[in-house]
Order: C-alpha cells, then sequence, then structure tokens
C-alpha cells in the first residue's frame, strides 16, 4: 500500500512539475500516465472526472487529480495525489515570484511567454481532440455541443458555470426523454 501510494504521489508530482499551462494543458498528460501507463482509470473515466472536476469548486487538475486518487486508495489517495499534484506549483510559483519582480517588462521575457502561450494553445487543442472522440459520440451531444459553442460566441463573457449547468441539464432531459439519445 505504501508502494503504491509514493507511485501516487510520483506520478502527480511529475504531472504538477511538467505540465504548463493548467487543467486543460494537463489533459495530455493525465491521458497517458494515468490511462496508459497505470491504468488507474479508463479513458472514459477521466473524461468524466475532468467534466466533473469543471463543475465543482477549484482547479480542475486539482480536483481530477482527488477523484483518481480517492477511486484508487481512499480519502488517503486523494490527499497524496493532490499533493503531489500541487506542491510542484506551489514550489515554482514561489521562486519564480521572488524572482519575476522587475523582470517582466523585459522584452526576452516578453517573447519567452508569448511562445509558451502558444505551446499551451496546441497542447490544449491536442487534449480536446481527444476529448471529442468520448464526447460527441451522437447526435444529442452534437446538439448539447453546437448550443453551448454558439452561446460562448456570442456571449463571450458568459461564465462557464451556467453553460456547465445548462450543458448538463439538457443531456439530463434530452437523453431521458430520448432514451439514450437522438
Amino acid at each position: 500500500m505504501i508502494r503504491d501510494l509514493a507511485q501516487l504521489f510520483f506520478t502527480f508530482l511529475k504531472i504538477g512539475a511538467f505540465t504548463f499551462g493548467g487543467g486543460y494543458a494537463m489533459l495530455p498528460i493525465l491521458q497517458r500516465e494515468i490511462v496508459e501507463k497505470h491504468g488507474w482509470a479508463k479513458e472514459e473515466d477521466l473524461t468524466n472526472y475532468y467534466a466533473i472536476g469543471q463543475t465543482t469548486p477549484g482547479i480542475i487538475a486539482v480536483n481530477t487529480a482527488t477523484f483518481i486518487g480517492y477511486r484508487q486508495f481512499g480519502m488517503l489517495g486523494a490527499i497524496v495525489a493532490t499533493l503531489g499534484l500541487i506542491i510542484p506549483g506551489v514550489v515554482i510559483i514561489m521562486i519564480i515570484g521572488n524572482l519575476i519582480i522587475g523582470f517582466s517588462d523585459i522584452p526576452a521575457v516578453k517573447q519567452a511567454m508569448t511562445g509558451i502561450k502558444v505551446a499551451v494553445t496546441v497542447l490544449i487543442l491536442e487534449a480536446l481532440l481527444k476529448l471529442k472522440k468520448n464526447s460527441l459520440t451522437d447526435g444529442t451531444s452534437k446538439l448539447i455541443f453546437l448550443l453551448i459553442l454558439w452561446l460562448t460566441i456570442i456571449f463571450p463573457r458568459l461564465s462557464p458555470a451556467p453553460l456547465v449547468i445548462l450543458a448538463g441539464g439538457l443531456g439530463f432531459f434530452l437523453y431521458r426523454r430520448k432514451g439514450g439519445g437522438i
């Protein structure tokens, strides 16, 4: 059990240390480590954890780590996975916070940040394409997707929370009414 918890901790420590750009950018490495390498969850489970992580308070990646840890080893696993994920970020932020003051206006730093934003955008796109495979499986899910996409385009300042609630409600009622989809 201790060895398994250590493996869980170090897996999430690695994910937290080497993934930049937040929860969406972590999807590819989560998929590789959690689903493919360790088999702690199926790809569909990871997608569900991510969806739940978006609707619950807190950071998506932390919520996902907590769910996976809990599923594998109960409350202790949830704590271990969560600590593993957040420790690198806390340490990095403390170091950068002390160093970055005064450096943010340097052109080279601005240019580096622009490059990092491009890389994170590509990682998010890759994650979305992987999620699409398990999420847009029938006409009902595609209809909900298009509606939510349309609403985000029409109302760009709208908080994601009502959109997630709307999508969940639509999914519940449409799937219940149609007996599983269009």
